[in-house]
């Protein structure tokens, strides 16, 4: 089995302590800055913050931060009054206004949310849509616009045509940007009007179909588990346990984190979580063990949430053990 590198270091065996821990910014130092600036409304550090993260290096990852952050809703009218034409402060304005869009909505069924939280959740998209859209004219050769058009784009029900033109548009600047091929997979997925075949050709075209090592590999273990949520109890764990999920995954695993290009930093977090949950519900023990080895105990919300919502903690650690160390 080969062996995970991070930065040149061999994972090899287990060297971490038995706690774990949750971790919702995988760790990044910047994603706790710009959270706080975002939160003290101190627009020149977020924007400092920000530009020190290129596109190149996925800054989407930081503006989802700011876009998580309460309360920007209320400061960052003023910035655009006084840098109307800031790509920057436009795309942070259309991110928070996805989230705040969504908070209104909730995430409660469709047959469960109201007319009225329905009319804020779309008025708040379509605000967000006509920023992000002066954005993207501004910096055409920016990802991150078009990486969030495609959330607006599911909320506002564009289509299917209309979603894969913004996911392409996307993967045109940055081919291989996780968070475009992330939207793009729960586009085709079941429940969004696309169907379990068209999601598992997608994940397997684009984690195939790139350079090994990509953090791309994530799709196939979050394509499987997107199935298994779909399943009543008992088809669920058959579905898991079929050989060719199991081949799926060690061969998505073996393109992925065990190439010899992986790099062991940021996203791969999240990368090494989801398949360490998909091999655990798959029983390759050895798969489950050898991902948990390398996150250290190092808990992502999602996907663990998808077994124990309170606490994905808890569901981490019962799998570990079971894995064993």
């Amino acid at each position: 089995m080969a062996l995970l590198r991070d930065r040149g270091l061999t994972l090899g065996r287990w060297t971490g302590r038995p706690g774990a821990r949750l971790e919702k910014d995988s760790g990044d130092p910047d994603a706790g800055r710009v959270r706080e600036a975002a939160a003290a409304a101190d627009w020149a550090a977020v924007r400092d913050l920000l530009e020190g993260r290129p596109e190149s290096r996925d800054r989407t990852v930081l503006l989802w931060v700011v876009g998580d952050t309460a309360g920007v809703e209320r400061w960052i009218g003023d910035v655009l009054k006084t840098e109307p034409e800031s790509a920057l402060a436009l795309t942070v304005a259309g991110i928070r206004y996805v989230r705040w869009g969504w908070e209104a909505r909730t995430s409660a069924r469709a047959k469960d949310v109201s007319r009225e939280q329905f009319e804020v959740f779309h008025s708040r998209l379509r605000q967000a849509e006509e920023w992000l859209y002066e954005a993207a004219e501004l910096e055409p050769g920016w990802t991150s616009p078009w990486h969030v058009l495609q959330v607006t784009g599911r909320g506002l029900q564009v289509g299917q045509v209309t979603a894969r033109r913004r996911f392409e548009a996307a993967v045109r600047r940055h081919p291989y940007h996780l968070g475009a091929h992330t939207q793009q997979l729960q586009q085709v997925c079941e429940k969004w009007g696309g169907s379990h075949e068209e999601m598992h050709a997608f994940a397997r075209e684009s984690v195939f179909n790139a350079p090994g090592g990509t953090p791309l590999g994530r799709l196939v273990p979050d394509a499987h588990i997107e199935e298994w949520l779909s399943l009543d109890s008992g088809p669920d764990a058959a579905y898991m346990r079929r050989p060719e999920v199991v081949e799926s995954l060690r061969r998505a695993a073996d393109h992925s984190y065990r190439h010899p290009d992986f790099v062991h930093e940021g996203s791969s977090l999240g990368l090494l979580n989801s398949f360490a949950m998909a091999f655990s519900l798959a029983g390759d023990r050895a798969g489950a063990r050898e991902c948990f080895q390398a996150t250290q105990g190092r808990v992502t919300e999602s996907p663990w949430r998808y077994l124990n919502g309170s606490d994905p903690v808890a569901a981490y650690r019962k799998h570990r053990s079971a894995a064993g160390r």
